[in-house]
């Protein structure tokens, strides 16, 4: 591309296209191992809890607990890079990763996985914020697309396909599950080497006290929320007075810390952000895509191994529809973007895929046709693949060089909640509905149901024929009921980016910024709605 013919493909740094993609190849391996560290261990679990002896609420929050992290982590890491050295802050971000990975992979127990993962969300957090962060920084929000596809396709990589990578692990008699976790260090180290050498960043630091206590009610509401969803149904019933304490302490945190951040003088999610209509439609929608995006990655590999009775590699490669779906649309729709200016038809589309998509799953069965099943993870995945990035673009669209990194987090914070939240209630909601399913299957064939449901994940492969059959249907049923519960939620996403007003992207992140537009129009309506009385 010759700069006589196109515009200049970054802003503050008059970097070329070979350069651009040089540096970029250090941030998707950086954002690849962090999507990966999410979803690796997605096919292996079922191998994992079991060698572990854990059960459902173990599955869960091995998966929950990374999660957790990194959307407490994001807004976190994210205000740091509007504050000082971003390439400090990713390699920083890098180190993290690897030993929370390295402990990981030395687990005893499902107790210290859980926390072990928790020290990998961390790292993931600041690796999702700060690759976004990064690439806005250099590239203007017209070239963006293009450059954006790239990411996307690379997050679409980590969330569909970790669970291929873990299957193939696990399967692998001279790797074994705790490889999982290990796999991802090469990439974190290659990452580090990579950015060194290729990341050159003009550091700008500004003088500003860190909303600490912002940030820590922000993380305490978050984490006794998750607590409650992943806990409810199981070993408290959801009318309870644990309920009670629970979504009321969580309120009153998230009450605190609104309060706080609208008087400091540097919050870590500047509440005048969501005075943009782009930025709160765009929030709401990133949730509703989190739960997609992770639930599926996560339950379709258990549906799978528990269901069809695959072992963990064919799980993974069952749901290679939605990882080609994925990297195809995310790609061509970066492409088109950055050459039309034109980015809300994509996401429309995209959250209309995702609800298709998702209500078809829900008809998911045990025995459903493997080609049907195919089109409708290649419906979700092409879906996803226009919905992600775009959503972080169309933020970063709307704000001022100086708040990328604040306006970059709050999608990311977002999405991953709504994943968090989602794999947490999905699994609740799967752990209830198999209890009732088995006891139903079983009470037919005249065996008692005592114990079936809420204790370890069985091995298919080592049941009776009779038995089997009743574990498989029970599973397969709850998978179809999990799915139809997010398409509600992908239906809200839909709602939510039909009423975002498209402003064509900037050229130069030194343009006004459309929150900018919207305080002029805003200004200039009211001042002639003044004149006419």
């Amino acid at each position: 591309m010759s700069q006589a013919t196109a515009p200049p493909p970054t802003t503050a740094l008059n970097m070329s296209h070979r350069q651009v993609l040089e540096a970029l190849s250090g941030l998707l391996l950086g954002l690849f191992v962090a999507i990966l560290s999410s979803t690796v261990v997605s096919n292996a679990l079922p191998r994992i809890i079991t060698d572990l002896g854990g059960g459902q609420s173990a599955y869960t929050w091995v998966i929950t607990a990374a999660l957790l992290a990194t959307t407490a982590t994001t807004p976190i890491w994210g205000k740091l890079a509007d504050l000082m050295s971003k390439k400090a802050l990713i390699q920083i971000a890098l180190l993290i990763y690897v030993l929370g990975s390295v402990l990981a992979g030395a687990a005893q127990g499902t107790g210290e996985l859980i926390a072990c993962r928790v020290l990998q969300g961390v790292g993931a957090g600041g690796l999702t914020a700060l690759a976004q962060v990064i690439l806005a920084t250099i590239i203007a929000p017209r070239e963006r697309g293009r450059y954006s596809g790239y990411l996307g396709a690379v997050m679409a990589a980590g969330t569909i396909g970790g669970p291929l990578v873990g299957g193939v692990i696990v399967d692998t008699s001279w790797l074994g599950w705790r490889w999982c976790f290990y796999v991802g260090v090469p990439f974190a180290v290659a990452a580090l080497v990579v950015l060194q050498k290729t990341l050159r960043l003009p550091v700008v630091k500004r003088k500003a006290q860190i909303d600490w206590w912002g940030a820590t009610l922000i993380t305490a509401a978050v984490s006794v929320l998750l607590i409650w969803v992943s806990l409810a149904g199981d070993q408290f019933a959801w009318m309870s007075w644990a309920t009670v304490a629970m979504v009321g302490g969580a309120v009153v945190l998230g009450a605190l810390a609104i309060r706080i951040e609208t008087r400091a003088a540097e919050p870590m999610i500047p509440p005048r952000l969501f005075r943009s209509r782009t930025i709160a439609l765009a929030t709401v929608a990133s949730v509703a895509v989190g739960v997609g995006m992770f639930g599926a990655s996560v339950f379709l590999g258990q549906y799978f191994q528990l269901s069809r009775g695959e072992s963990p590699t064919m799980a993974g490669l069952m749901t290679l529809p939605m990882i080609l779906g994925l990297v195809v649309s995310s790609t061509l729709s970066g492409r088109v973007i950055s050459r039309t200016g034109r980015w809300k038809r994509y996401l429309v589309a995209g959250s209309a895929l995702l609800t298709v998509g998702f209500a078809l799953l829900g008809t998911l069965r045990a025995d459903t046709n493997f080609a049907l099943l195919s089109c409708y993870m290649a419906l979700v995945g092409i879906g996803l693949g226009m919905t992600m990035q775009n959503l972080v673009l169309a933020v970063q669209n709307t704000v001022r060089p100086h708040e990328l990194g604040a306006a970059s987090s709050v999608v990311a914070f977002f999405r991953t909640l709504g994943g968090a939240v989602g794999v947490s209630a999905l699994g609740a909601v799967l752990a209830h509905n198999v209890k009732g399913y088995l006891a139903d299957g079983l009470a037919r064939r005249g065996v008692p149901a005592a114990g079936s449901g809420g204790g370890a994940l069985p091995d298919v492969h080592a049941l009776p024929a009779p038995i089997r059959a009743v574990v498989e249907g029970a599973y397969g049923h709850g998978a179809g009921d999990i799915f139809l519960a997010a398409a509600p939620f992908t239906l809200l996403a839909l709602i939510a980016v039909s009423f975002i007003k498209e402003v064509p992207l900037r050229r130069h992140n030194d343009d006004v910024p459309v929150v900018d537009m919207e305080r002029k129009l805003t200004v200039a309506s009211a001042t002639r709605t003044d004149e006419q009385r």
